[in-house]
């Protein structure tokens, strides 16, 4: 099937394809809040029927939750899965917004065209990009390159309670040869990359008491173990002077970084004093050996969020505290194990624990990294096809946070994800007046037809 007329039917029917998006961002389908439980269920059944309108059986399917929406089209070529979300996050502070955040509409920028609206970027405009390339297949040729599967959750900015049992429960329906997901961004304005690191996450919140209640400074200081003072040396003590981290074993599972992506990485261009610049910083503060994009993609981590204890309101008071305590996140790459970090950090911390102070730990998750097998010929094809698009090769390119949803689909359905977005660094996601580039939800369309073209061949 020739793909020259499905591009040109895209560049066509562009201005149908806005405004089908703009219907779908008028839905205010907050996932977090209770009050919008029924515009998530009215998001799923518009997906839905748009799906049916192209060809594909679907229909929204329900949970304890929000609805996922599944579809299934084509009859001949590979099996994907396309994996996006519905549900937006909560649009407060309101007075910060320049308009309505469901009131979308076309603005016309400095840097271009945006479409302005909550979920602009993140990720209706995202997943719209695949089901218009979609679109314009089965228009041109009646039929699809690939044998597709849709699935669209509605809890993904809500923690996806439903997730990990739906796919257990419909693991047979979902399974396919790759999963392709649209809810990342390109590198710059003219690079695309495809996402193959992701690392995992680690959370623990650690409380060390004292004395059994709040002290006079005054009284007891010098004589009585401050638990301030005990957690300032325990967090201190998690990286040396290198910047490496102390943790025993944290760095079990650790590997290098491919000499082809690393190349890769090099011809990007990226500019560490810039990045830093941007938020007032000059010194990258992490492993002294290694570049600040392998920090951010890459390397493991270890981030002191929040620390607490003593007195903390206005003006001064000469406590000696109690508790204090400290929230810290470890990201992960590799097969580092998210358990056996776990235990060697509670270990690490009791064994600097001084007399009459003892720990309470509160862990927040633990999710192990991602990394794809990109020696698939799969990934190649896709890289290929998006460079064909954008002005700039395409790359291989890791992700800094994390997407646990890739890590499902590996876990649960035994397949690696191809990470492919359009959004940019400055579309405010999750903030006030978000907004999608045209030019990115356009391209992103072609994007997708040019990659299901090339993963069909």
């Amino acid at each position: 099937m020739s793909l020259d007329p499905v591009l040109s039917r895209i560049d066509a029917d562009l201005p149908q394809a806005l405004d089908r998006l703009m219907a779908l961002l008028r839905i205010p389908s907050i996932s977090t809040d209770p009050a919008y439980a029924s515009e998530c269920a009215r998001a799923a059944d518009w997906l839905a029927e748009d799906l049916r309108s192209i060809g594909f059986d679907a229909a929204p399917c329900p949970t304890p939750g929000h609805p996922m929406v599944m579809g299934k089209a084509g009859e001949t070529g590979p099996n994907l899965l396309f994996y996006g979300h519905y549900d937006v996050q909560p649009v407060d502070p309101l007075s910060l917004w320049h308009r309505d955040p469901f009131d979308p509409a076309i603005e016309e920028t400095p840097k271009g065209r945006v479409i302005r609206a909550r979920g602009a970027s993140d990720d209706k405009g995202q997943l719209m990009t695949f089901v218009e390339a979609c679109r314009a297949w089965k228009a041109v040729h009646g039929t699809l390159p690939a044998r597709i599967t849709m699935f669209l959750e509605g809890e993904e900015e809500s923690g996806s309670p439903s997730l990990v049992p739906f796919l257990r429960d419909n693991a047979q329906a979902l399974g396919a040869d790759i999963a392709l997901i649209c809810d990342t961004g390109l590198f710059d304005a003219q690079t695309p990359g495809i996402v193959t690191m992701l690392r995992g996450l680690l959370g623990e919140e650690l409380t060390i008491t004292g004395p059994s209640l709040d002290l006079h400074s005054g009284m007891y200081g010098g004589a009585a173990m401050n638990p301030i003072r005990v957690l300032a040396r325990i967090i201190a003590a998690l990286h040396d002077e290198t910047g490496r981290v102390t943790v025993p074993g944290f760095y079990d599972g650790v590997p290098e970084l491919p000499e082809e992506v690393a190349r890769q990485w090099q011809g990007l261009g990226f500019d560490a004093s810039a990045f830093l610049g941007e938020v007032g910083l000059s010194s990258p503060a992490g492993e002294q050996d290694r570049t600040a994009l392998e920090m951010i993609w890459s390397r493991p981590t270890c981030e002191v969020n929040g620390i607490s204890g003593g007195y903390e309101g206005a003006g001064f008071k000469t406590v000696l505290p109690s508790k204090a305590s400290a929230k810290i996140s470890f990201r992960l790459v590799g097969t580092q194990d998210p358990l056996k970090i776990r235990e060697a950090f509670r270990a690490q911390v009791r064994a600097m624990l001084p007399p009459d102070c003892t720990v309470e730990f509160h862990d927040h998750g633990a999710s192990p990294a991602s990394q794809m097998a990109i020696d698939d010929p799969a990934f190649e094809k896709a890289r290929q096809a998006l460079s064909d698009e954008w002005p700039k090769p395409a790359a291989y390119v890791g992700c800094g946070g994390s997407i646990p949803v890739a890590g499902y689909f590996k876990d649960i359905l035994g397949m690696d994800s191809m990470l492919i977005g359009f959004g940019r660094d400055d579309d405010a996601i999750h903030s006030p007046n978000e907004k999608y580039d045209v030019e990115s939800f356009h391209k992103g369309i072609r994007s997708w037809a040019r990659i299901l073209a090339a993963l069909a061949d």
